[in-house]
């Protein structure tokens, strides 16, 4: 929006957290907190947007990493208040903006409702405009009080009478000010309260007593405004987030049997008509094609995933890619730098590793591929390895089209076996193998007759 900044205050450390990390960085769905709110600011298009850091400073600007975001420090953490002083500098430069306030610990809240905040501040030409809510239960939430002429001030729980505490009418902490505004105002707040802490609510009375305009703009989606102070309360935003991702995909055409077993994370992508079971997890940039079945226990990550596409139960996915039509699993597990081509179907226990594995071909149970190029129709049978690593370094077997292994069979990379060549059962490979060959690597088979008879008469 034209001519707003916005000021996000995440100085405070989260006391009952109980951890060594800063409340701001812990994760919702794959994100620190604190990105969730910058995601959500960022859709008001704002000309800057700055950072209130204090504890752990360097830790969050590292974990942050956004090139639109400026910090600001906070050397002690004396109230909110306290908080946007310590950005005084910067929002001076911006006298004729708006200033957005938000905490860092509101991840539920979208850029839509901030967005109707802001519109009703430059609408109605306000000094300020904060957001307020209507609550069932407003506990730990500053209650909106308004006198007879209908100015208003907001009193802190801690400071509430008993009367004033069953208001359900509450402040929930964010702010829009005029940035000339909000510099008068700030000296005149006092810490003259139980926690000798300076309150930026205190800013609602002052203004309003003085005259200038203030607006309450109450929120009609009072479900968004969830501080994460503990770790439960973390969890319960995540269940919350997760939700309204499902709730999304399934409005575009995807079928969710159980919602509440499965994790979708915010940047996955999932295709019309794929239908997920329950107990899946979906993380990173995850893209999922359309008509793909996900069975239960499923869990891939940061993968990319065609149409068509089966994936029984308990398979793991990690960073590869599967072209259309493949079936996987179950109990497969894709790491790194896979690629399953077209049709492929790879079975029970297989794991694959910096392997393309080309249309077509099957491996059905018990394998490991690893370093390898497998070309198209390619069958390999139960109990294939590839002995990519010789202790110092990774080797390449290449396996060429329409070539057939054996059960059992070792391939000792790096190695090539050939087009349509055919590999015996129970074979070690340590040599290429040329087109159309057979290669059988055993020891001869030695038979004692009756032996078995004297054993057990011993």
């Amino acid at each position: 929006m034209d001519s707003l900044c916005i000021l996000v205050l995440a100085a405070g450390k989260g006391t009952r957290f109980k951890s060594h990390r800063v409340k701001v960085l812990h994760e919702l769905m794959g994100k620190p907190m604190l990105s969730w709110i910058l995601e959500s600011v960022s859709g008001l298009d704002p000309e800057k947007v700055y950072v209130v850091v204090g504890c752990q400073k360097e830790e969050v600007k590292r974990e942050i990493n956004r090139k639109d975001v400026a910090f600001v420090h906070q050397a002690e953490q004396l109230g909110t208040a306290n908080a946007v002083l310590a950005a005084k500098d910067a929002i001076k430069t911006d006298l004729d903006k708006d200033i957005l306030i938000i905490n860092g610990d509101l991840p539920l809240l979208r850029a839509e409702t901030l967005k109707a905040l802001v519109g009703k501040h430059k609408r109605e030409k306000n000094d300020l405009t904060f957001m307020s809510a209507e609550m069932e239960n407003p506990t730990g939430f500053g209650r909106l009080i308004f006198d007879k002429e209908g100015k208003v001030k907001i009193v802190e729980e801690r400071e509430a009478t008993p009367e004033q505490k069953k208001i359900k009418e509450a402040n929930v902490g964010i702010y829009v000010f005029n940035a000339g505004a909000l510099l008068k105002t700030l000296p005149a707040i006092s810490n003259d309260n139980k926690k000798g802490e300076y309150y930026l609510t205190d800013a609602v009375e002052i203004l309003s007593q003085k005259g200038s305009r203030v607006g309450v703009f109450q929120t009609e989606s009072p479900e968004e405004i969830v501080g994460v102070n503990d770790r439960f309360e973390l969890a319960s935003a995540a269940r919350k987030l997760r939700l309204r991702k499902i709730k999304m995909l399934a409005e575009e055409g995807i079928t969710f049997y159980d919602p509440e077993s499965t994790w979708i994370g915010e940047d996955v992508k999932i295709g019309m008509d794929s239908v997920v079971y329950p107990s899946v997890v979906i993380e990173g940039k995850t893209v999922i094609g359309k008509e793909c079945v996900l069975s239960p226990s499923v869990h891939i990550m940061d993968s990319h995933i065609g149409d068509g596409v089966k994936i029984l139960s308990s398979t793991v996915i990690q960073e590869s890619l599967i072209e259309d039509h493949v079936k996987v699993g179950p109990f497969a597990h894709l790491r790194p730098e896979t690629v399953l081509k077209k049709g492929s179907k790879v079975g029970n226990f297989v794991e694959m590793k910096k392997t393309v594995f080309g249309e077509k071909s099957k491996a059905g149970h018990l394998s490991y591929l690893g370093d390898s190029i497998v070309g198209k129709e390619v069958n390999i049978g139960a109990g294939t390895i590839t002995c990519n690593y010789d202790g110092k370094k990774k080797h390449r077997t290449v396996i060429e089209d329409g070539a057939f292994i054996g059960s059992g069979v070792e391939l000792v990379a790096p190695v090539k076996i050939g087009k349509n060549a055919y590999i015996g059962a129970g074979s070690t490979i340590t040599k290429d193998v040329p087109p159309y060959s057979l290669a059988v690597s055993r020891s001869p088979q030695k038979q004692r007759k009756d032996w078995g008879r004297k054993r057990r008469k011993d």
